[in-house]
Formats: C-alpha cells, sequence, structure tokens
C-alpha cells in the first residue's frame, strides 16, 4: 500500500485491520500512561488517601468514611504525620488483637475541630462521626474548646517538631542560611496563613522575629494564592505541595516542618534542607497533642492508645521519621482548664 492512498483511506470508513492497530496503539499508551503514573505514585497526594482504615490483618482501605462511625478505634488529627500512621498502627494492633480496625483522619486539625467534632461533618457527600475516640492536634487551645463543651478533661504531649526550609537539590540558588530568607531574588512556597498551623501559629511569628513578615507576606491572609505576586505563594495544604514546587521549580524555598525534609526525600523529591537555629525554629513551642473525646464510642481501646504513645516503642517510630522525643513526664496525663 502506497503512502498517499494511506492517507487518502483515512477520510472514509476505517477498515477492521486499522481499527484494530489504532485499539492497540491506544492500549500501548494506556499503559505506559499507568506505568508513567506509578512510577511517581509515591509523589503525588491525593486528599481521599486522608481517611483511612487499618485492619488487623494489614490491609489499608482508603476513604471509607462510613467506618468513623463502626470502626474498634476512630482517631482524628496526626495532620503531617501520614507516613509514620502506617507502622505507628500496625505495631499497635500487633500488641491489641482484639481491636481490629482503627480508622483515622489525617486532616487540618483546626478543620476537623470546626467542622467535624463541633458539628456535623462531611467527607465527599459522606456524614462523619462527630464523636472520634481521639483527637490530637498541636493546638492546645482546640483542646480547651472541647473542655469548655465537657468533650475532654486530659491529654498528653506525644511528640515534637521544628521548621526548617527546603530548597532544591544542590542548591541551585546558592541560598547559604535562614539569613537568606530576605533575598529579592528567591520566590517562596509557604503554607497558608487560614488553615496550617505551622504557618499561622509557628511560622510567622518567626517571620516577624526576624523582621521579615511584611516583606514576604504583605499581611495576606489567603490560601492556594500569591501573597505576594510572583514572590510568595500561599498553598492550599503544605505537606506535599511545597516539595511539588520546589522540584518542578515555581519556587526557590519553603518553609516546612523538618520532619517533612526527611519525608520528602523518602518520597523520591530532588530536594535539600535548611536547618533554623533554636532562637527561630520554634521547637519549645511545637508539642503534638491528644486526648479521648468524652463521647467517643470506645474508651477503652482509646485509653490503650494512649498508653502505646506512652511508651519508649512508639516515640522511637516518632523519632524515625524525624520527630522529637517527648520527656517522660511530658506523656503523662494533664488536665485541661480554662
Amino acid at each position: 500500500m502506497n503512502i498517499m492512498r494511506s492517507h487518502i483511506d483515512l477520510h472514509k470508513k476505517p477498515s477492521k485491520t486499522l481499527v484494530s492497530l489504532k485499539a492497540a496503539a491506544i492500549t500501548i499508551m494506556s499503559v505506559l500512561f499507568l506505568l508513567a503514573c506509578a512510577s511517581t505514585s509515591e509523589k503525588i497526594h491525593n486528599p481521599i488517601n486522608d481517611y483511612r482504615t487499618f485492619h488487623l490483618d494489614g490491609a489499608i482501605e482508603i476513604g471509607k468514611i462510613g467506618d468513623s462511625y463502626t470502626a474498634d478505634l476512630v482517631i482524628y488529627g496526626f495532620a503531617g504525620q501520614n507516613r509514620l500512621m502506617d507502622k505507628l498502627i500496625r505495631k499497635f494492633q500487633q500488641q491489641h488483637e482484639h481491636i481490629e480496625t482503627i480508622y483515622v483522619e489525617n486532616t487540618s486539625t483546626d478543620l476537623i475541630l470546626k467542622a467535624h467534632i463541633l458539628k456535623q461533618g462531611s467527607i465527599n457527600g459522606m456524614n462523619t462521626a462527630t464523636n472520634p475516640d481521639l483527637y490530637a492536634t498541636l493546638n492546645l487551645q482546640n483542646l480547651q474548646q472541647l473542655y469548655a463543651k465537657n468533650l475532654m478533661t486530659d491529654y498528653i504531649i506525644y511528640a515534637h517538631n521544628k521548621l526548617a526550609l527546603m530548597i532544591a537539590q544542590g542548591n541551585p540558588k546558592k541560598i547559604a542560611s535562614f539569613k537568606d530568607l530576605g533575598r529579592s531574588d528567591l520566590v517562596h512556597s509557604h503554607p497558608n496563613p487560614l488553615t496550617e498551623e505551622i504557618f499561622r501559629e509557628y511560622g510567622a511569628n518567626m517571620f516577624k522575629q526576624l523582621g521579615l513578615f511584611r516583606k514576604l507576606t504583605h499581611y495576606a491572609k489567603c490560601k492556594q494564592c500569591w501573597a505576594i505576586k510572583g514572590k510568595t505563594w500561599f498553598t492550599r495544604h503544605h505537606q506535599h505541595e511545597t516539595p511539588q514546587r520546589i522540584e518542578s521549580g515555581l519556587a526557590d524555598i519553603g518553609l516546612v516542618w523538618s520532619t517533612e525534609i526527611l519525608d520528602a526525600k523518602r518520597r523520591g523529591y530532588k530536594i535539600e534542607g535548611i536547618s533554623i537555629p533554636n532562637r527561630y525554629n520554634q521547637v519549645n513551642k511545637i508539642s503534638y497533642k491528644i486526648g479521648m473525646l468524652t463521647t467517643g464510642r470506645n474508651k477503652k481501646n482509646a485509653l490503650d492508645f494512649i498508653r502505646y504513645l506512652q511508651s519508649d516503642k512508639a516515640q522511637k517510630i516518632f523519632a524515625h521519621h524525624g520527630f522529637i522525643k517527648t520527656r517522660q513526664n511530658e506523656r503523662q496525663l494533664k488536665k485541661l482548664s480554662h
């Protein structure tokens, strides 16, 4: 068949052979696309992955929101700790085999409090339980709100963290230290101040200490937006967006948890971290807290999990993922008050 005849035939009803060839080509392209997606699946974050049910046999189901009403243990919080939850939960269930299902929601703890505990919330059109057994957060005021409504009486501190800066692998912008934050040639990517505790409670304070808050934010309060056109981007959710933006060249530097540096590297991102001195990194203020809700269905299981977090075994898991261990006295139950 000559080339010209083939070109003309394309304008007529395609032959069975041509249809078969086109179908085969589409199939091959689809397979190649799926393989490409699979190679980067560790790096892409799907928000529905923030809602998981852990089974005793090791299986993990994604997005079964209804399990918040039926699981043997329901935990809300642990924002930014998705990666370590697999091992943490698995080890816990191995020690407590009667707890066959554990439902965990890993989203903004402020959002959880306001939209999923203090009022009826929904995820993808499905209602979610307002009475988890446990609620974890960085913000002590969130726990105090629950105390004021007779929903919580005490809590423990189970881990610490600190702020760090993320840059591209190889440091193409030659960023020497945290002092370079004020350089005018850098494009920033920072957590938004509306829903992300890391910025609202800690990052903003650090920028103010450095005398850079106005220069880097222009006092903007928004998310998934330019705080300063072409200079400072506020993410929607920070944990996965900043490493993506830095690796793709959309940003040069970003404020993150120090644990995110380690996590992003393990996920394959081509990034590096720059440490911030203790005077500014807020390490003395960043404490992860967790408490039992008085309305929870599984009080004994919740208490078992609290005791597990107090153990050295659990502390080692947090340390492996870059978190800072707590002291023994911090892990003891503390009474809430107004």
